[in-house]
């Protein structure tokens, strides 16, 4: 089960870093899915959690979650292996609050150059 949560734990990080870039592309190919407001509210709650909890020095619960199913067990399977090394780096805390801060303004910016649009019914 810890392994399920680590997967989806890499599925969020890449929404949150790959949408970004992906908004960019989309926009200047004129992707409409790009501008989609559900989308990018969700893009942007998303990025806005994990900054303020970097802020308030809270730990992220998918990290918690996945710590406290896998509990004193510590081999992980060859693609648990994997995922974690792309999930976690040993560098200090600030360096990860000032990445999400930076990152959620990037986001906040990009809401404002590339307006998300309510869809017609």
């Amino acid at each position: 089960m810890a392994d399920v949560v680590l997967a989806m734990h890499v599925a969020f990080v890449l929404f949150v870093v790959a949408g970004l870039p992906a908004i960019w592309l989309g926009a200047a190919l004129q992707w409409r899915w790009v501008r989609n407001l559900s989308f990018r509210i969700s893009h942007l709650a998303a990025i806005a959690f994990v900054a303020f909890e970097a802020v308030l020095g809270i730990a992220c619960p998918l990290t918690v979650w996945e710590d406290a199913l896998r509990g004193s067990f510590t081999s992980d399977t060859f693609i648990a292996r994997w995922l974690r090394r792309f999930l976690y780096y040993d560098l200090p805390g600030w360096v990860f609050t000032s990445a999400y801060l930076i990152f959620l303004v990037l986001v906040a910016l990009t809401w404002w150059r590339i307006p998300p649009r309510q869809s017609r019914a």
